[in-house]
């Protein structure tokens, strides 16, 4: 499945992740949002922890298809994501994402907090009020 990504932290246009690992390698970037998701701060980064209400601003990513298998892989391991791993901080899901302009609907990959750190969160982590990462900072 070659579907877009959806980014709501360091690797959003304008922050210190977008030039390393996206500049050059997409080929459109929008504004998007991920509903049944709330956002928390983390170190130095954020998280999206699903959840049945809540909603996260970001950007809908679509790669170039000459990109798409390498950035996949290089995202995976930005986000130490291994299929199937139980000491992932991060699981890639596919998921709903709302379009800003238009209001259509796209699945899209997005990394949300694993199941364990999503638990830690909900009991003690400092919850992104409007779900929008830029605004913390």
């Amino acid at each position: 499945m070659n579907l877009p990504f959806f980014v709501y932290g360091t690797l959003r246009p304008g922050e210190v992740n977008h030039d390393r690992f996206l500049r050059g390698r997409t080929a459109h970037e929008e504004a998007g949002r991920l509903r049944g998701a709330v956002l928390y701060d983390g170190p130095g980064y954020p998280y999206a922890a699903e959840t049945p209400d809540g909603e996260v601003r970001g950007e809908l990513v679509t790669a170039l298809p000459e990109a798409y298998t390498e950035l996949l892989a290089r995202l995976d391991r930005l986000e130490e994501y291994v299929p199937g791993d139980p000491r992932n901080l991060y699981d890639r899901v596919a998921r709903p994402v709302v379009r800003e302009t238009g209001g259509a609907t796209v699945r899209a990959w997005v990394y949300v907090a694993a199941p364990a750190v999503a638990a830690r969160l909900r009991a003690r982590g400092t919850r992104v009020e409007g779900g929008d990462w830029r605004g913390m900072r």
